[in-house]
């Protein structure tokens, strides 16, 4: 039988929020992400979600030219904020429970990230978003999704992407470039293929954490996966 999922984490990027628009935050988008999430949420999957800030932070890239890195990391930290409040608002107005927990302090908008009060709101069925990465400059949000999937005991990270998994060359400019069902994290390595950066990288290979990687605006696909235990996407897995 199929492998299925009673905990996962779902990682986003912000650049898929921006739809057809050169900027800002798509609304279609954003509903599209509530009904896939809310598919798998009426399932009892126990879901906590951490999504990027590049459709706003590079929107003032050429301000941040120059700027001191670490000033320029806690604006992309704020940036992750403006749309983990926004996809909260979409996931509660689709009538799911969520909850908000901000590596940096916002009490007004957020709760403060606790692991055991994380767990808790899983196991009573609120959707958690996890903002603001891991609260540090010098890590992605891929590092702040490696590392909150292992705090919780997630079951595996689900990479929602543009594409529908990890092929051998960029399948946006490379037609012919070839797909993996599965793949493992040494060869990732030897063929330099992006994935994740470094650093979750080595978060997921030390914890042994499952990642998979798949095209999160094929409608269907998020809940074909976790709970069909369809291999529509990649799998990486570890030796």
């Amino acid at each position: 039988m199929a492998k299925t999922y009673k905990r996962i984490l779902l990682k986003l990027s912000g650049e898929a929020l921006l739809g057809e628009q050169g900027h800002g935050i798509d609304g279609k988008i954003l509903h599209q992400y509530a009904k896939e999430i809310k598919s798998i949420h009426e399932q009892g999957i126990e879901i906590c979600i951490v999504i990027g800030g590049g459709n706003i932070f590079r929107g003032v890239k050429g301000a941040t030219e120059g700027m001191d890195r670490v000033q320029g990391d806690y604006m992309g930290m704020l940036a992750t904020m403006i749309n983990a409040m926004a996809l909260q608002d979409a996931l509660e107005r689709s009538g799911i429970m969520t909850r908000l927990m901000s590596a940096i302090r916002m009490e007004a908008i957020a709760e403060p990230f606790i692991r055991r009060r994380a767990v808790r709101h899983l196991e009573k069925g609120r959707v958690i978003i996890f903002g603001a990465g891991t609260g540090n400059p010098y890590f992605t949000t891929d590092t702040a999704g490696a590392l909150r999937a292992i705090e919780v005991e997630a079951d595996v990270i689900l990479k929602g992407t543009r594409v529908d998994g990890i092929y051998d060359a960029d399948p946006e400019t490379t037609p012919n470039a070839i797909k993996f069902d599965t793949i493992t994290g040494d060869e990732i390595l030897k063929r330099r293929l992006s994935v994740m950066d470094l650093t979750a990288f080595t978060l997921c290979r030390e914890n042994e954490t499952p990642i998979i990687v798949f095209n999160m605006n094929k409608e269907g696909t998020l809940k074909k996966i976790v709970c069909e235990g369809s291999n529509d996407g990649t799998t990486v897995i570890w030796e």
